[in-house]
């Protein structure tokens, strides 16, 4: 394992100054409910209310406001489910750019919309037999478009960590940090963040029962491969960690909790009728894992990364109705 890691403290910091006044500065909510429900202090760092409706944008527009003019001039290329999707094209609208984006056939339709209408052009496989990284990279080789990864890549690790690092300069010092996991792009940014500022908190990361992989791979000690996972989470389906985003969270993820299907409905249902806030499942994961008590030994002061709300209303009411 490299000296240096990848990303730092500095280069979070560092993002956030270059996505100040592009990205929203999102709100924490509070729940007396919630602490009464979960014995503790919890704190929800509102990302379903970021631009795009999820954190992904923070990493996109760092690692592409970083781009040279002559790579802008040739456009951008990504792949992804669907919220890193929304997040290039926003990202390659506000840089004067176009961008080109390989997402699942059966990506959730209120995500393919959306994409499409910040004005991107979309690239469809199918998620159970193709390699998306195999097409994305095969893709802009052959357009000689600059890829900007989901998670694969420091400038959008240290982006993503800007949500952390809000967190903990609106709220003051947290015992833990629980954050969704599906590449690992999101956890290991924010732990970069956390374990900088705070270094005694505690980093727990979610996944869903069926797409484990980010557990297993730690358990293990290297990056452990699983069938792609069938869930509700959708923005959580990764058969395997990024080798970056591992690289990071093996050194400053301290445990990771499972959470079924079942207590994501939970959790979105929660949010929506007690806290008035719509989130979709993989952006809920955070949650259901507190709320199902799955987050052990309890710590005192919790923080939650609410990372996405991109479900549209006929898909909401179908995972809430089970």
């Amino acid at each position: 394992m490299p000296d240096t890691p990848p990303v730092t403290l500095q280069d979070v910091q560092d993002a956030a100054a270059r996505i100040k006044g592009v990205a929203h500065r999102t709100p924490v909510l509070r729940s007396r409910t919630l602490d009464e429900l979960v014995g503790a202090e919890v704190f929800l760092k509102c990302e379903n209310l970021q631009r795009i409706g999820a954190f992904k944008f923070r990493g996109a527009y760092n690692a592409a406001s970083r781009l040279s003019a002559e790579q802008l001039a040739k456009g951008i290329a990504a792949y992804s489910s669907g919220n890193h999707a929304q997040a290039v094209a926003l990202a390659a609208r506000e840089l004067g750019t176009t961008a080109v984006i390989v997402m699942p056939e059966d990506t959730p339709r209120a995500k393919l919309e959306a994409t499409a209408g910040y004005g991107a052009e979309i690239v469809t496989y199918d998620r159970y037999t193709g390699d998306r990284v195999a097409i994305g990279e095969a893709l802009a080789a052959e357009r000689g478009l600059a890829l900007v990864p989901p998670y694969e890549h420091p400038h959008v690790i240290a982006g993503q960590g800007t949500a952390a690092l809000e967190l903990i300069e609106e709220v003051g010092e947290l015992d833990a940090l629980v954050v969704p996991v599906g590449g690992g792009g999101l956890i290991a940014g924010s732990a970069t963040a956390a374990k900088g500022l705070l270094p005694g908190i505690r980093v727990v990361g979610v996944e869903p029962e069926a797409g484990d992989d980010t557990k297993r791979s730690l358990e293990a000690g290297h990056r452990v491969s699983i069938p792609v996972p069938r869930t509700i989470a959708d923005g959580q389906a990764a058969d395997i960690p990024g080798e970056l985003t591992f690289s990071v969270n093996r050194r400053l993820v301290d445990d990771i909790s499972l959470v079924s299907d079942d207590q994501i409905r939970d959790a979105m249902r929660f949010a929506f009728e007690r806290m008035k806030t719509v989130v979709e499942p993989s952006g809920a994961s955070g949650l259901a894992a507190l709320l199902a008590h799955r987050v052990a030994p309890l710590p005192r002061r919790i923080g939650v990364i609410l990372s996405g709300g991109n479900v549209g209303a006929e898909r909401f009411a179908e995972i809430i109705a089970g």
